[in-house]
């Protein structure tokens, strides 16, 4: 069965039917949200980068490229949870929810990176 592509959304924004099965992948519940506001389907922290790295990287842009090494490390002594989203996205439309600022440079993007681009070293 075909893998359909992941999405990627900002938890702020409003849910929609195209969002298929809406998937937080923070560690850390969003600020100022309630559970129907964010409307996720599925909360997987272990999809989330460890407290540590979180801290360290802090959203600087510097830190960026080394976020992406480190935060790829994590993922492969985590197959469990690649595992899992190959079986979803076979079943069914997936949005990672994110709630970071920046669009560009956030743990969601890195995952989706690693999921959809499995025979790469992570």
């Amino acid at each position: 069965m075909k893998r359909r592509p992941i999405k990627l959304k900002r938890v702020y924004e409003q849910p929609c039917p195209e969002d298929g099965l809406r998937v937080l992948v923070d560690r850390l519940w969003p600020r100022g949200l309630s559970r129907p506001a964010v409307a996720a389907d599925l909360w997987l922290k272990d999809a989330a980068p460890s407290v540590a790295l979180r801290r360290w990287y802090g959203h600087d842009p510097r830190r960026w490229p080394a976020f992406q090494r480190k935060f790829r490390a994590e993922l492969a002594q985590r197959p469990e949870i690649l595992h899992l989203f190959d079986d979803l996205r076979r079943r069914t439309p997936v949005t990672l929810l994110f709630g970071a600022h920046d669009e560009a440079r956030n743990n969601a993007v890195v995952l989706r990176e690693v999921l959809d681009n499995p025979g790469e070293p992570r």
